[in-house]
C-alpha cells in the first residue's frame, strides 16, 4: 500500500493505482480511483478492494465502510473490455474467474457496508452494489445486468445475489431482458432503499446515513448484520436459534449498560465496543 495523507480529519492512502481508502472519523471509504474509464473493473481493482474492505474491517476505530466511484460518470461500468487476454478454453475462464472471486471479499466483512451509487451500475458495478449491505443511489444513477445480451451471464454473484435482494420472479426478468432501471425503478423493487435528493448531495448523504449507524453500540450492529445474513442462508429454527444466541452475548455488555444509564441520565451514550 501506498502512503497516507492527511487532508482535515480525513486520513487517504492509495491501495494502488485504481482503489484509494479514506478513514474519517469512524467512517470509512473505499474508493474505486479509474474516473476516465467509469471505474471499469481491472485486476487493480480485483486485488485492491479486498485489501481494502480487509484493512478498514480490521480497525477498531472503523465503525461503517463506504463503497463509491470517483468521477462524474458513475459508479462502476463493468468488467474494462479494454483488458486484453488471448484465446481461453472453458476451463482456463473457470480457473481464473476462480481465482479472481474478489467480490465474495464482501461477504467476509463484518462490518456495514454501504454502496454509494451514481451514474452508471452497470454489470460487474452491479454485481458489486449487491454484494453490500445497503444501497445508497443517486436521482440519476442507472442499473443493469446485460451480460445474455453479450451472449454471457453475470459472472460476479449477479444470478445468486439479486434474487435474494429484490425476489427471484423481478431478478429473472432483470437477467433475462438485461434492461436497465432507473434509481426510482430500483428503489420500487428493493434494489435501492435509498435514494439522495440531488447527484450533488450523494456524498453528503451517504456520510450522514453512516454516521447514524456509526453512533451506535459496534457489537450490536455488527450481530444485527451476522443475524440478518443469516437469515439468507440457514432455516428458520436455526436461524432463531442464532439470533436468541447473539442476544445473550449483548445483554451482558458494558455498551447495553450504557445505553440505559444515558437514558436514564438524559444524555447522549458514550459507547465503548463493550
Amino acid at each position: 500500500m501506498g502512503e497516507a495523507t492527511e487532508v482535515g480529519s480525513a486520513v487517504t492512502e492509495m491501495i494502488n493505482s485504481a482503489v484509494t481508502l479514506v478513514r474519517d472519523g469512524g467512517i470509512g471509504w473505499v474508493v474505486l480511483n479509474r474516473p476516465g474509464q467509469i471505474n471499469a473493473i481491472n485486476d487493480d481493482i480485483r486485488s485492491g478492494v479486498p485489501m481494502a474492505l480487509a484493512t478498514l474491517d480490521a480497525d477498531p476505530l472503523i465503525r461503517v465502510i463506504v463503497l463509491r466511484g470517483e468521477g462524474s460518470r458513475g459508479f462502476c461500468a463493468g468488467a474494462d473490455i479494454k483488458e486484453s487476454r488471448g484465446p481461453e478454453s472453458s476451463i482456463e475462464v473457470r480457473r481464473r474467474m476462480e481465482r479472481a472471486r474478489w467480490i465474495e471479499a464482501l461477504d467476509r466483512t463484518e462490518k456495514p457496508v454501504i454502496a454509494a451509487l451514481h451514474g452508471y451500475c452497470m454489470g460487474g458495478g452491479m454485481e458489486l452494489a449487491l454484494a453490500c449491505d445497503i444501497r445508497f443511489a443517486s436521482p440519476q444513477a442507472i442499473f443493469a445486468l446485460p451480460e445474455t445480451g453479450l451472449g454471457l451471464i453475470p459472472g460476479g454473484g449477479g444470478t445468486q445475489r439479486l434474487a435474494r435482494v429484490i425476489g427471484p420472479g423481478r431478478a429473472m426478468d432483470a437477467l433475462l431482458t438485461g434492461e436497465r432501471y432507473t434509481a426510482e425503478q430500483a428503489q420500487s423493487i428493493g434494489l435501492v432503499t435509498r435514494i439522495a435528493i440531488s447527484d450533488e448531495t450523494l456524498l453528503e448523504e451517504v456520510a450522514e446515513f453512516a454516521k447514524r449507524i456509526a453512533v451506535k453500540p459496534p457489537l450490536a450492529t455488527l450481530y444485527a448484520k451476522r443475524a440478518a445474513r443469516a437469515a439468507l442462508e440457514l432455516e428458520l429454527k436455526k436461524g432463531l436459534d442464532l439470533e436468541l444466541d447473539l442476544f445473550a452475548m449483548l445483554a451482558p455488555t458494558s455498551d447495553v449498560k450504557e445505553a440505559a444509564q444515558a437514558f436514564r441520565e438524559k444524555r447522549e451514550p458514550r459507547f465503548s465496543g463493550h
